[in-house]
């Protein structure tokens, strides 16, 4: 299987209905597990939040995900990485993570991140080189520093 052509544009209002549909997909059963709300309003303020840094992400053509990182100085974070369970297993999250990655590397920016308890998504983010920096009741906070990447496989 091919990977699909990946795109990113930048967010916008018109956005949200897809976003919600995408958190609600995508979030729902982690933010249950991890005993926090998972109501339209929790929501749509997750999906509000840094929402100038929020890009669609397309793949071949369709709407495929979020990918929401800031950029400041020497501190990096994903705020949010959501793909479409239509697309997950293509390695679309790998992909967008590795690149920003890559960035961070030649600005010699660290970058963090949380992830909720019990998301396998924790996997993918140690495989590229973060490691918990912080556990806490519903999320384990991770950082990955400049130059950690694994040896590519």
């Amino acid at each position: 299987m091919t990977s699909p052509a990946l795109t990113l544009r930048p967010a916008t209002e018109d956005d949200l209905p897809f976003l919600l549909a995408l958190r609600k997909a995508t979030m729902t059963e982690h933010l249950r597990r991890a005993g926090a709300r998972d109501d339209d309003e929790h929501h749509l303020a997750r999906i509000r939040h840094r929402f100038e840094d929020a890009h669609i992400v397309w793949a071949d053509g369709r709407p495929a995900g979020l990918f929401k990182a800031s950029r400041e100085a020497a501190d990096w974070r994903v705020v949010q990485i959501q793909i479409a369970p239509a697309f997950q297993g293509q390695g679309l999250g790998r992909r967008l993570l590795s690149e920003l990655l890559e960035q961070a590397d030649a600005r010699g920016a660290s970058v963090t991140l949380s992830v909720l308890q019990g998301n396998p998504a924790r996997r993918l983010y140690e495989s590229l080189g973060f490691t918990p920096v912080e556990e806490k009741e519903q999320e384990t906070e991770m950082r990955y520093r400049p130059g950690m990447a694994p040896p590519a496989a």
